[in-house]
């Protein structure tokens, strides 16, 4: 898939959106990707998340696994292209954690999968958690990576559209100097 025609998918789903926002790392941002609205059609996510899965074709993959929210349906759909099992890791008492009798087991070779990469820190958390469990990390994909390629997960990183979106942490935030309201529409509540 084409760089153009992921931007293309993204501009014809209403991803990107323009405004002042929380984003889940806590830093603000005049961008925010509403990935979400990728999986209301699935002609957009089928292609976007076979094309992914097409990067990690020759890796073994036996499970892909994404943080919940956001990358639940995106681990179901990146499984799918890839033929294999899929499962989503999830906070419990702020800790990124498996439940619901999801397992990694010793040598699994593992698929992390994230919708928007900004600072990185679920699909991280995702990583440590499978290999605390035994499990191998083959890599990460992910919808868009906000950083514009600068993301170092220690293994293959690939996404389907990179792209360098400003972020701020909130101190140092321009657009709260506006007073422009801040706004989370991600799956967190807003805390501040």
């Amino acid at each position: 898939m084409t760089k153009e025609r992921a931007y293309e998918i993204l501009k014809e789903a209403g991803v990107l959106l323009e405004g002042h926002f929380l984003l889940t790392s806590g830093r603000h941002s005049n961008r925010y990707l509403q990935c979400a609205r990728i999986f209301r059609n699935t002609r957009y996510s089928e292609e976007l998340c076979a094309a992914l899965a097409e990067k990690f074709r020759d890796a073994g993959v036996d499970i892909v696994i994404g943080p919940a929210l956001g990358a639940v349906q995106m681990a179901y759909e990146v499984s799918r292209a890839l033929g294999c099992e899929n499962f989503f890791a999830e906070r419990e008492d702020g800790a990124m954690t498996l439940r619901r009798g999801f397992a990694v087991t010793p040598g699994m070779k593992v698929l992390v999968v994230e919708d928007v990469v900004t600072t990185g820190g679920s699909a991280k958390e995702v990583i440590e958690l499978t290999r605390a469990a035994g499990g191998t990390v083959v890599g990460v994909g992910a919808i868009v990576d906000r950083t514009g390629g600068k993301m170092d997960f220690g293994v293959p990183f690939h996404a389907a559209l990179s792209m360098e979106v400003a972020s701020y942490e909130p101190e140092q935030c321009p657009i709260c100097k506006t007073g422009a309201p801040l706004v989370k529409p991600g799956s967190r509540k807003l805390s501040k």
